[in-house]
């Protein structure tokens, strides 16, 4: 099922991918942009999978977008080495055990380049605490095997959720020769191909390296462009309404150790009615928004892009660096944003090779 995912074939699906880009934003006249690539194999750091039960075997399975037909798998070329390490060594320390493997209907793995691992064991009955002892038993068994310091174990069921030691990794970035170190939690979005976020983290630290000034992100996630971008600015005031993002940010300024960052949890639509004086929020109670410099703005919105009320408010600072993860509602941002702000820089970012899904970045400034 993975023979289209072959080294081989890496640099001919980065040629259909720039050129989709090139015609799909043909309009804009854009800059000569810039391509960063992926590693060609093992380039995930999240992965799951269903478990499927059959007489004695166990084994992971994946359903093919086109057919929804689902076939085993044994091994996963796109996630990290350490991801089909765990694979293998998971199955076959549970494979002879009832315990651990009755009702269990779907795994998570999450790795880190660091080499932490967290994998979920999600069940369809409820755990007790045979089940947690034996848990126990297999992680330290999986530290072995595996030869890591760390693997967590989180066994989840209905209205239930059982964490072994923690329910998050810490991932350490490079981005120009210098080391960020960021918590990443359990179902919160992290950027799954770290090798190709470090390259677009470093992308936005080379468009903004000479703006000085202040940054407000909106989308800010756990602080992943926050924390990076920080040596550019004054300050930096992020925000996001994931409480579980918002609390990782947080955690992710002070191992940073960076004093000029501020993360508030409140939605774009909320923070320009209180940019605006339209609202007052207990959330903003100790940050005077009047004395913020609002030159530049950033923006990794979800695959749905910018609303209209958000498009307005980043239409109003000079500078935008906007990251989509859709180029489809990208382009239709555009539309709008070009006719306040010239289209500066353009950049592809392979996040995701042999597959459709493009990630860009865009770099506008104020006409």
């Amino acid at each position: 099922m993975f023979s289209y995912i072959h080294p081989d074939n890496y640099s001919s699906q980065l040629e259909h991918k720039k050129q989709h880009i090139a015609d799909l934003f043909a309009e804009f006249n854009l800059p000569e942009f810039e391509i960063f690539t992926s590693e060609p194999l093992h380039y995930r750091q999240r992965a799951e999978f269903r478990l499927w039960h059959q007489d004695d075997d166990l084994y992971y399975i994946m359903f093919d977008s086109k057919t929804k037909q689902k076939f085993r798998v044994d091994k996963f070329p796109v996630a990290s080495k350490l991801i089909n390490q765990a694979m293998k060594a998971l199955r076959e320390a549970i494979i002879n055990k009832p315990v651990l493997r009755h009702r269990l209907f779907q795994v998570d793995f999450l790795s880190t380049l660091s080499g932490e691992l967290l994998i979920s064991l999600l069940y369809h009955k409820q755990l007790d605490e045979q089940w947690q002892q034996q848990a126990t038993d297999l992680q330290q068994h999986l530290k072995s095997t595996l030869n890591v310091n760390t693997v967590g174990i989180i066994g989840r069921a209905r209205k239930q959720k059982i964490i072994l030691d923690n329910d998050y990794v810490f991932e350490n970035l490079k981005v120009a020769n210098k080391i960020f170190t960021y918590q990443q939690v359990e179902n919160s979005f992290t950027q799954p191909n770290a090798k190709v976020n470090e390259k677009m983290l470093f992308w936005a630290q080379q468009v903004t390296a000479d703006l000085g000034g202040d940054l407000i992100e909106l989308y800010c996630g756990n602080g992943n462009f926050s924390i990076a971008l920080a040596q550019n600015f004054d300050r930096v005031l992020g925000t996001e309404i994931s409480k579980t993002s918002v609390h990782s940010a947080q955690t992710n300024i002070t191992k940073n150790n960076l004093t000029n960052v501020d993360i508030v949890r409140m939605s774009s639509e909320d923070f320009s009615q209180a940019m605006n004086g339209e609202r007052k929020f207990r959330r903003l109670e100790g940050f005077d928004l009047t004395t913020y410099n609002y030159d530049t703005v950033l923006v990794d919105p979800p695959r749905a892009g910018l609303d209209p009320d958000s498009t307005e408010l980043v239409s109003r600072f000079n500078n935008i660096v906007y990251i989509s993860c859709n180029p489809h509602t990208l382009e239709e941002n555009l539309k709008t944003l070009v006719k306040t702000h010239k289209i500066e820089k353009f950049a592809l970012f392979d996040q995701f090779p042999y597959t459709d899904h493009i990630e860009c970045g865009v770099y506008l400034t104020k006409r």
